[in-house]
């Protein structure tokens, strides 16, 4: 065996125990999914606030429900006020009736910042409350999640994933796989002259291994806090069975109190949680009444897929010349590799050997194209002969890539379909063809007719329209104003939830307003 095999097995193997390690430290930690206690309307005395209740019941994970839920609150709290001046909840006005509140944590005080500073008069309607910088919506989602959690800790309902054990644990695993990369450089390269290199090998590795183990992969769950999370589960179970509390609007505050806002921690408020918008929104978690009931789905969008919406044509000329090439290497890369000491010169001088780990090396590429090719014309075989029908509600649509060709505009050749099907509370994508992107819509009701290995979608029927299409072919025939469209409109009605003068349209009458009216920032 000859000193470069032995260093690649050297170093490989020390870094697969430090990934067998990690991987092993993952699982051991992961945060327990307690059993819901009976079904109960009680709150306790002293509940936790809704956003670290969100926690419990997420699985001890931030999402969007936290800053959601701590809003309502506040609103429970009369520290602020939601009016609905009309029958649409998008038209929802927040009102600050503390300017100066007290007794505030620093999560409901982020969130309450961020409605003050919004509000011109002390109001500001509830769908402008998003943000429109990225990187600001990034920042505030990631101060949230660090004061959540940093309360849950303080409660004794949470923890850090990898604690002092487990990061001691891998540092020392990252030790000796530093270690065993340095050992693995020596064999190659030997040590004379070369101990600043293996020292740095050494250092690189160790470094880096240890700075993965030691990364912050989020919190676990407590004693406590899974006592806390069933009890909870249990307050989730009885609002889910309330009649009608899915569909209860953010003004609805003024009746259930406090109830609305731990609905919405724990995902139990349809149109409250789809109303209020804190730029925490996620493509990956969406609403679905396919079934009759509102439920959350988990959707996962492929991106570094090769086979990802691909045709059969591409994916079986890739595995035939994948096999073929192997097929070559195999059949005469040791003819080649011995041909060459006697045959081959450089700079006119023959060379006199080759490497020894050069044959296995090319040896092993043929049979790992080869295996690779006949991997991919069996599956592709498969996936053609086994095409599955599925109906479900088409959750979220969004272009996946998008080609530039010269001298024209940009083209989306796929986009992303996610589907629920109604089968589990997980989905993935499917990809469409950008000639079928304006057969449906979100909220429709579609049979699709697809691939499963490639997730392509061959054929797509819309079965029937969701809500968004109706409302909008009934606004077409009686002529009514379309609110989420008509720019204007909304703008009025905004003016005229802020106490603002309301700019008239041409024909209408009522009061036209001064030019130097305050702007929405």
């Amino acid at each position: 065996m000859s000193r470069v095999v032995l260093a690649v097995i050297l170093g490989l193997g020390t870094l697969s125990g430090w990934l067998a390690t990690y991987t092993a430290c993952l699982r051991l930690t992961r945060p327990h999914r307690p059993s819901p206690a009976p079904p109960s309307q009680d709150l306790g005395d002293d509940p936790e606030p809704p956003a670290v209740v969100s926690l419990l019941v997420e699985h001890w994970t931030i999402t969007e429900d936290a800053a959601e839920a701590t809003l309502l609150d506040l609103a429970a709290r009369r520290i602020l006020e939601l009016r609905q001046p009309g029958n649409d909840p998008a038209q929802t006005t927040v009102h600050v009736r503390e300017p100066h509140p007290d007794g505030l944590n620093a999560y409901e005080r982020l969130v309450f910042d961020r409605v003050a500073g919004l509000a011109i008069g002390g109001v500001v309607p509830l769908t402008a409350l998003t943000f429109r910088d990225p990187g600001a919506a990034a920042t505030f989602a990631k101060r949230l999640g660090v004061e959540v959690r940093a309360d849950a800790r303080r409660r004794g309902l949470s923890r850090r994933r990898f604690g002092r054990a487990v990061t001691g644990c891998l540092t020392a695993a990252a030790l000796l796989a530093g270690v065993g990369v340095a050992v693995a450089v020596l064999v190659a390269v030997g040590a004379r002259g070369k101990l600043p290199l293996i020292g740095f090998a050494w250092l690189f590795s160790t470094v880096l291994l240890a700075g993965i183990g030691l990364r912050d992969i989020g919190d676990r769950d407590t004693p406590a806090g899974i006592e806390a999370a069933a009890r909870w589960l249990g307050v989730r179970a009885w609002l889910r069975n309330t009649e009608a509390f899915g569909e209860l609007p953010p003004s609805a505050i003024a009746v259930w109190d406090r109830y609305l806002a731990y609905g919405a921690a724990v995902g139990a408020t349809r149109v409250a949680s789809a109303v209020i918008d804190l730029g925490l929104g996620d493509r990956s978690r969406v609403w679905s009444s396919f079934g009759g009931a509102w439920h959350r789905v988990r959707v996962t969008y492929p991106r570094f897929w090769l086979r990802y919406g691909q045709q059969a044509r591409p994916i079986v000329l890739r595995g035939l010349v994948a096999a073929g090439i192997g097929v070559l290497l195999l059949r005469f890369w040791s003819t080649v590799v011995a041909y060459l000491p006697g045959h081959l010169t450089v700079s006119g001088r023959p060379v006199s050997h080759v490497p020894g780990a050069v044959r296995p090396a090319g040896l092993a590429l043929g049979a790992l194209l080869l295996g690779y090719g006949g991997y991919v014309l069996i599956r592709t075989v498969i996936d053609l002969a086994t095409p599955v029908t599925s109906t479900g509600q088409v959750l979220w649509m969004q272009v996946w890539r998008s080609q530039q060709r010269r001298g024209r505009t940009a083209t989306a050749p796929l986009y992303y379909l996610a589907v629920d099907a109604g089968h589990a509370d997980r989905t993935r994508a499917w990809a469409l063809p950008s000639a079928m992107s304006t057969w449906c819509r979100a909220g429709d009701t579609v049979t699709i007719k697809a691939h499963r290995w490639t997730r392509r979608v061959d054929e797509i029927t819309v079965v029937a329209q969701g809500t968004l299409a109706q409302v909008e072919a009934a606004e077409r025939a009686t002529g009514a104003p379309n609110v989420g469209t008509d720019t204007a409109t909304a703008e009025r009605l905004i003016a005229a939830a802020m106490g603002l003068p309301v700019q008239r349209r041409p024909g209408a009458t009522g009061p036209v307003p001064g030019r130097g009216a305050a702007p929405m920032r």
